[in-house]
This record gives C-alpha cells, structure tokens and sequence, in this order.
C-alpha cells in the first residue's frame, strides 16, 4: 500500500489545472473581448480587453518569461474567464467597469470613492396665485453631490467642494439668487443679512417680483453656460431701455449688476479668447510618473471658466507596465508608463462621467480609445496633444501641479516611512517589512461623565487607514472613570482575537495571531496599568502596550512613553521623528474620539435618534425638521398637517412621524 504524499497531489493538481488552462485558451474565438486571470484563491490578477482575445491570451503562454513580473504572474495564473463583446467600445466599458468592482493586482488602478460636485439651480414650480412670495416659485441655488433629478438644472461638475462654493460666490455678487431653504423662505418676516450686503434679491419679503427674479436666474445659467458676453449685452439693453422709460431706479440697480459682472469677468484668470465652442468646456489631462508612482492632473473648463485642477494617484503602476510589451501588440511600438497611466485614468473616469467635447492632453494617447469613448458615451470627443495659445496655457498649468502635486506625495510618503522606521527603532520592534507594521491607539472622550465614547484608530501601510477606525459606546462604569473605560475598550477590541488565536500549551503569549505590533494608549501610568490588567485577562503580550504621558506643562514634544511590562519610561526628543509619528497617530485618536463623543452626545440630549429610527427619515429631512420646529420636542407637539408643510415630508411620512413620537 503506497503512501500518501501530499506534496506529489499537489503538484498533480497544479499540472491539471494548466493543462485545462491551456485548452481554454486554445478554445478561445479570434474576436474581440476582455479577458480575467485569476490565482489559486479565487483572487483577480489582471482584467485586459483585446481585439483579437486569442492572439493576446495566447501572447501570455508562448514565451518564456521566467525572471520577470509578468512571469511571476503567469506562474500564478490557474483560471481564466473571458467574455466576448461586439465593439471595442463594449470591451472599454466592460474592462474598466470589472477593474473598479475587481481591483486587480497588476491593472493601474485610479481609486476615488467621491462623486463630482454640481451647482444646483432648482426648478421653478407654480404655487397658485394666493401665494404672491412663495419659495416654489424662485429658484435657489446650492451646493449639491449626489444623484441628479432631471426636473432641476445642474452645472459642472467641479473638480472640488471649493469651487462649487466660489462659484456661487460670483453669482450671489452679480444675480443675487437666494441660497437658503425652502422653510427658511417661508418663514422670514424680515431680510436677511445676505440682502442688506447685496447678495441676495430678497424674494422672501417681495422686493422683487416674479419675473425680474426669473430673468435673473435665466441670465445666471447663461452665465453658467459660458455664455457671459450675451448676458452683458442683455443686461445693457435692459438698462438703457429702462432709462429710456424714465425708470431711474431700475436702470440704476440694473448697472450695478453689470459693474460687478464686469468686475467677475475681469478677475477671472482665465478666459476663452477663441471664442471656439470647445473651448467652453473642456479637461486638460497632464501625467507625470516618477519615483515609482504616478500622478494624473484634472484641470477642469465649464462655460469658458477654469474651475480648478484636481491630482490622481493611480497604484499598481510598476506591476502594469510589466506587462507592457505584450499589451502592444495591437498598436505600434511600446507606450510608456506615462502614456499607460494617462490611458488608464482616461478610460476608468469617463466610463462613469460624461467626458466634455476636448480633451487636451499631455501626451498623445491611442486614437482607438478616443473611438471608443466616443461610441461609450455618445459624445463626440476631440483629444488635443501639443496645443497652441490658451489651450497650451491650461496644459502648463495642468503640468506644473501634477509636478507639484507628485513631489508632495513623494515627500509625505518618504517622510511617513522614515517615522515607520524611527519608531520601529526607537521602540526595538523587529519587524521586517514595514509596509505591514501596524499600530492601534485608543482614546478615551466625554463631557463631565456624559456620553462615554473609545475611539480606536489605525496605522499601517505609512499612512491612517481611516476606513478601518472603530467606536465603542462604553456602558456600565461610573462616569468620568477613564481607567474603567480603557479597560472595558481593550477587553471588547481583542477579547475575540485573543480567543480566536490562543497559543498551544508549549507557545509563548504573543503567538496570538493578528495582533498590531503595537498599542498606543493616550495616558501616562493609570491608563497602561488598565492597559496591563486586560492584556493580563486575555493572556497577551505586554511589550505591545506603549502609553504617552503628557510631559512638564502638558507641552507638546515633551511627552514620554511608559511601558506595561515594566520597562524605564523613555523621553525621545522633540525632534524625534518617531514621536512626531506617535503625536500624529495620538492626536488623530482624539480627534476621531471627539467627533464620535459630540455626536452621541447630541443625540442623547435631543432625543435626535427617536427620528433616526423612523423609517424615511434620513439626516437632511431630519435637519429640516429640526430646524422647522426648533427640536425634537417641537416636532412631537406639531399636527401632521405641521409636519407635512416641511419640504420633503409627504402626508403619509408626517403621519407615521406623528405616530412615531405619540
């Protein structure tokens, strides 16, 4: 009876899974498609659209690329996926939506979970004739993020929150349209202070009528449009038949408003002097690659105003380019990691946004992936390398702040590796690899007792992984006792990791797996003596635990570090890059500890979460109704005929609230 061998199973396996690899890939059709390699544990290495799927799947296989990235890669390969699509523009669309959802380890990937802001102009709507000042029928503008509903109008979008904001500034300046809410409208009695500084009409108390207001927001969106020489020519129009009509007054408000849309129009830095349609919309796309990483530079144009630029920075940018050689089979000669990355971004951002008419680029990209957005999106889309005269000075600029924007990023994540490393070595922690060391610190805030909140936060990788910070509520202490709560948080953060990896017999405590390699605790001998009690119950190893004690006068850089396994307090120096890195770690702990503290404490004391738990009542409606009826307990003494005059409450909502608070 033959032995069992483990290792000869495997390897039979591996040789199983090839060769069916193999003959898919001989199966595969000569048309175009995208392609997915993935690895033993199910994970995606590498998405890629092809004309021709088996001309390039076959690429991958034919050689010998030992030695290499790309060869690393293959070695891993053990399944395959492909799909066939009709057009290259199928395929663009289908790769870059499959890298987003997937994230490959060897595609460029550009990661941004924010959606583009927009200006809002909201829709006039008919309030009947008994309401002469009704907010339904003048229009206001906002700030807005979010998914659009056609009823309204929206401009943009803006590559950043401030330009949105300037935007409306210029506008508040030469329109005048409100910018507050609907209840706000509906229950002034008196001008606000936007009006006395003229930046508001004041259609709230009927200083102006229905249809000058109108004509102000038609001339805002011309504005808007790019369309700002046709406003002033109107405008200048009106005034003169104004004065013609012995109407003084108005003529005299109506040159004011051309003053201060001169005095915009002069104050812009950059200005359409083609007067060529494309010109009033474009992106201008500079990249530039070094040091290992990438940076693609978005510089925005909307209606002939230069909104701002906005930095990508794209990952996996070494292990794509290794697999560069093959990928240009299709095209002539390789294309460099700047054309690679430019290419990238380009086809990932405008598979999920409209791409305006020109695009002016830094470097000259496939004419096919033009086409192919062209055909994704239905706009027709001119790309525009080595421009001329305005155009090449919006690339310029594009250039130097995706130079700017790299150097920064360089510096910042040199200077992080550098604290990494002067911790670890201030600290004697051995730890190899840098990349995976990871520190955990906690904190703990309330107000005089009330509201008890920990807050944990992380850092790994040189950087805060915000998406991993966590807060406790801590329950059943006396309020104010922080040794109790820094307890009670500890217990709760590693009592299931602790049990889940408890060493064998002969193992030494720190065995348990997952573990940071290092604690911060905010507080000096108090807090690590909790610290050691409830690493001490879960059987962990205390060297983990570093507290940071205030130093002479609670002055920053004087802080000094106590140890829970008994270890002489240290004192690193104010210059000590390894304390700026704890102070930094520190004082993001409070701030996340803070910001959870006011928020529970808020709720606690208006009962705010009694209309979170009615369903449909989400933060904004909340808000409005909160602010309609100054509170909670305002909101549960109003009618449901109250409550249904809140913007966004139907009669059936207002009856369920109603229902809710009785």
């Amino acid at each position: 009876m033959s032995e069992h061998d483990p290792t000869a199973e495997a390897a039979d396996a591996n040789a199983a899974a090839r060769s069916r690899l193999l003959a898919d890939v001989a199966a595969l059709p000569p048309r175009p498609g995208v392609y997915r390699y993935f690895d033993a544990q199910g994970g995606v290495l590498y998405v890629g659209k092809a004309r021709d799927l088996k001309k390039r799947v076959s690429s991958y296989f034919q050689k010998n690329h030992a030695g290499t990235r790309i060869g690393h890669m293959i070695e891993r390969i053990v399944r395959m996926e492909t799909t066939v699509v009709r057009s290259e523009a199928e395929a663009l669309l289908l790769e870059n939506n499959l890298i987003k959802t997937l994230s490959p380890h060897y595609n460029i990937l550009f990661r941004d979970d924010k959606s583009y802001p927009y200006l809002k102009i909201t829709a006039a709507r008919d309030a009947g004739e008994t309401v002469v000042h009704s907010a339904a029928a003048f229009p206001r503008m906002a700030y807005y993020r979010g998914a659009v509903e056609r009823r309204h109008h929206y401009f943009g979008p803006y590559p950043s929150a401030w330009s949105v904001k300037e935007t409306i500034h210029l506008l508040q300046k030469v329109f005048r349209l409100r910018t507050c809410e609907d209840t706000v409208f509906a229950n002034r009695s008196r001008p606000c202070l936007l009006y006395q500084i003229k930046r508001c009409s004041g259609p709230c108390v009927g200083t102006v009528s229905r249809a000058d207001y109108a004509e102000d927001v038609a001339n805002a969106e011309r504005f808007l449009r790019g369309e700002a020489d046709e406003v002033m020519q109107a405008l200048q129009a009106q005034m003169m038949a104004r004065a013609e009509a012995l109407e003084y007054e108005k003529a005299a408000e109506i040159r004011d408003q051309v003053g201060a849309l001169s005095r915009v129009l002069h104050q812009q830095a950059v200005e359409v002097s083609t007067g060529s349609a494309f010109d009033k919309d474009a992106d201008i796309l500079a990249v530039k690659v070094h040091g290992g990483r990438a940076c693609v530079n978005l510089a925005m144009v909307r209606g002939g105003r230069h909104l701002g630029d906005r930095p990508y920075f794209p990952i996996h940018v070494d292990e794509a380019s290794a697999l560069t050689a093959l990928e240009a089979a299709d095209r002539r000669g390789e294309p460099t990691p700047e054309v690679q990355v430019l290419e990238a971004f380009i086809a990932q951002h405008y598979t999920s946004a409209p791409p305006p008419q020109l695009l002016v680029l830094s470097h000259a990209v496939d004419k096919a992936l033009i086409a192919a957005l062209v055909q994704a999106s239905g706009v027709k889309v001119t790309s525009l390398h080595q421009p001329r005269e305005q155009r090449r000075g919006w690339l310029d600029m594009a250039i130097h702040g995706a130079e700017l924007a790299l150097a920064r990023l360089l510096a910042e994540e040199g200077s992080q590796q550098t604290r990494t490393r002067a911790l670890a070595e201030a600290l004697d922690l051995a730890r190899d690899d840098l990349e995976r060391f990871r520190v955990e610190c906690f904190d703990i805030s309330h107000t005089a007792g009330e509201a008890t909140q920990a807050s944990c936060v992380v850092y790994e990788g040189h950087r805060m992984q915000s998406a991993q910070y966590r807060r406790y509520n801590i329950e059943g202490i006396t309020g104010g006792d922080d040794y109790a709560a820094m307890r009670q948080v500890l217990l709760r953060r590693y009592g299931k990791l602790a049990a889940q990896g408890a060493p064998a017999d002969d193992a030494a405590p720190s065995a348990v797996a997952n573990l940071p390699d290092l604690v911060l605790v905010d507080g000096g001998k108090g807090q690590v003596a909790m610290a050691r009690e409830a690493f001490e119950e879960l059987g962990i190893d205390l060297s983990l635990i570093v507290g940071v004690e205030k130093g002479e006068g609670r002055k920053v850089g004087l802080e000094e570090l106590v140890f829970a396994d008994g270890r002489d307090k240290v004192y690193l120096g104010a210059d000590s890059a390894a304390l700026m890195l704890i102070a930094q770690i520190r004082d993001e702990a409070h701030r996340f500890a803070i910001t959870g503290m006011r928020a529970r404490r808020a709720s606690v004391r208006t009962g705010g979460s009694r209309l979170e738990d009615i369903a449909g009542i989400g933060p904004k409606k909340r808000a409005r109704l909160l602010q309609r009826f100054g509170g909670v307990k305002g909101v549960g003494d109003a009618s449901v005929q109250d409550l249904a005059t809140v913007d966004g409450i139907s009669k059936e909502l207002a009856e369920e609230i109603y229902r809710a608070l009785h």
